[in-house]
């Protein structure tokens, strides 16, 4: 009996060496894209006059750090002809105005120039509808026992608009977005809705409200539905290419990844009773 487990223990030995064998993934490389997050948000009841402007360039998919740029020159002039500086903090990638001048439906123009290559993208700012009161219902979901949160606002029935929703938990790393379009709603009271089936009472949700324009509109839709609603965030490299608003003004073809928006945002607090 004994000789006869020494021979399965040496044939199963032999079995899981056989196994162990060392497989090379060839992925496609490609030249880095550089990355424009240029999110201009007007956060309520703020000024608006400080925002981020930040550049990277996109990685290989084993990397863990992204690559920042330095070194660009960034502003932003509004229908005026006004001109807002973003001047970097040093070699961070993020550019950063402390005068900028937010005004709901003026148009603005971004520029980048980075490497003697101009990227430039227009934009025109749009307003959100404010929250007005957050509900919870502890009978959701398909089973009836998933708790959900409601976050009301009243659509203006005098134009169309578009929304961003963002929602961020204090039970998870990434933040949920979605989109919307008052087609059907229009001028009425209507709400976003949280999307976590593990909320339990304790948890803190931060709920952030996004005026975006019909394009973003559908540049975000199409983002949405290659990531899933848990993207990260609307500003992070794309997880495929996804054409923006920003353009090379010596070769479209050779485009940035990113957009140029500016919105109006309203943001509330809640935490699950």
């Amino acid at each position: 009996m004994k000789k006869l487990n020494f021979i399965i223990a040496f044939f199963i030995s032999i079995l899981f060496i056989s196994c162990e064998e060392v497989v090379d993934v060839d992925l496609d490389t490609a030249p880095p894209k550089l990355v424009i997050e240029a999110a201009i948000n007007w956060h309520k009841e703020t000024s608006g006059n400080q925002q981020t402007i930040k550049l990277t360039t996109t990685t290989g998919y084993f990397q863990n750090v992204i690559p920042v740029v330095s070194g660009a020159t960034i502003f932003i002039k509004n229908s005026k002809d006004e001109k807002f500086n973003f001047i970097e903090v040093p070699k961070t990638g993020r550019y950063i105005c402390n005068n900028f001048k937010p005004e709901i439906d003026e148009t603005y123009t971004l520029t980048v120039i980075n490497n003697g290559i101009v990227y430039t993208a227009t934009e025109t700012l749009k307003s959100v509808a404010p929250i007005t009161r957050i509900e919870q219902n502890n009978e959701g979901g398909i089973t009836g026992k998933d708790i959900e949160v409601k976050a009301f606002y009243t659509d203006p029935a005098d134009k169309e608009n578009y929304y961003l929703f963002k929602y961020t938990y204090s039970n998870k790393v990434t933040a949920n977005f979605y989109v919307s379009e008052d087609k059907f709603y229009q001028g009425n009271e209507i709400f976003s809705q949280s999307d976590d089936d593990d909320l339990e009472p304790g948890n803190n949700i931060e709920i952030t409200h996004i005026g975006i324009s019909k394009q973003y509109y559908n540049y975000m839709s199409i983002l949405v539905s290659i990531a899933g609603s848990n993207v990260g965030g609307p500003f992070q490299s794309p997880p495929a290419t996804v054409k923006g608003n920003i353009i090379n003004t010596k070769d479209k073809a050779d485009y940035p990844l990113g957009y140029f928006s500016l919105s109006e945002t309203d943001t509330k607090k809640y935490t699950i009773q």
